[in-house]
């Protein structure tokens, strides 16, 4: 990679979290599904996502439908009422989030009406503060998993058909879902690409640290092969994610630490990349 890792700052040091270790099989992509399918493939079952919040939220959603294409043949669909998977990515930083989500799962319980198997699932921030208490308010949903464990959906899901029970996961399983997620697929010349996860800065007024844990880059050349894979497909804008993105220090080389700085100049190297945009960041940690 062209250029010269900078120096960490004082203080900066990428924060990791205790993952949780689940037993639970490995999962194979299903032969003739998800993005490999050949074309006119049947699909499985439909999936339908409502998100909430920032874009964070929508770039988790997005990984939620790659996930589910390839490990269970689930396609998406704009209604609910078709689907067999239905989920909704929450937010916590509006008042009432709660609320909003309990509204929103009250009118999906008619979807079950008549004994239908439909999966119903809460994800995103208000899953992660309020974990099980979703499932005593509304015994009705199936799923209910943090940011961090999007990728465990498959998991979750067939646990659910098997044990005929609520399935619960809020872990912080660390950088786990970026190694488990299926490659990135372009959906047009703009694309979402998370750099990091978290926030260490506990601000008295936000729950970000509490809901998406503390601060945990993705190592550097791990965003770097995701542009590129991105500009391959067409895209020609990359948006950085993270909570705090300046506060990024992706590892590096030799045990060292990339910080924001490089790893735009390295996308920037990037055939076909002709713009570069990043959310959000705070003035504390922009270096020279």
């Amino acid at each position: 990679m062209p250029g010269t890792p900078a120096s960490p700052l004082p203080n900066t040091a990428v924060s990791a979290v205790p993952s949780v270790e689940m037993n639970t099989p490995e999962l194979i992509p299903l032969p003739g599904r998800g993005r490999d399918a050949a074309a006119g493939s049947p699909a499985r079952g439909k999936l339908y996502i409502k998100t909430h919040g920032c874009q964070m939220n929508e770039y988790d959603s997005a990984k939620m439908a790659d996930v589910l294409a390839e490990y269970e043949g689930l396609e998406l669909t704009d209604n609910p009422e078709d689907a067999d998977v239905v989920l909704v990515n929450t937010c916590s930083i509006r008042e009432k989030a709660q609320e909003k989500v309990f509204s929103q799962l009250g009118r999906w319980k008619e979807l079950k009406a008549g004994g239908r198997d439909v999966i119903i699932g809460v994800g995103g921030c208000v899953a992660s503060q309020e974990g099980e208490a979703i499932v005593k308010r509304a015994p009705y949903v199936d799923l209910v998993f943090g940011p961090q464990t999007l990728h465990r959906l498959p998991e979750l899901i067939r646990a659910r058909r098997e044990q005929n029970r609520a399935q619960v996961d809020i872990s912080f399983p660390e950088i786990e879902k970026f190694d488990r997620l299926p490659e990135p697929r372009a959906e047009g010349p703009s694309a979402f690409v998370s750099i990091m996860e978290g926030c260490s800065k506990y601000c008295s007024f936000c729950v970000v640290p509490y809901t998406r844990g503390t601060e945990v880059s993705r190592p550097f050349e791990d965003v770097v092969v995701e542009c590129a894979q991105l500009a391959a497909q067409g895209v020609r804008e990359i948006n950085l994610l993270g909570q705090n993105v300046n506060a990024y220090r992706g590892p590096y080389g030799d045990g060292e630490l990339a910080d924001l700085g490089l790893l735009i100049r390295t996308i920037a190297e990037i055939d076909g990349i002709g713009r570069i945009r990043f959310t959000t960041s705070h003035p504390l940690e922009f270096s020279d």
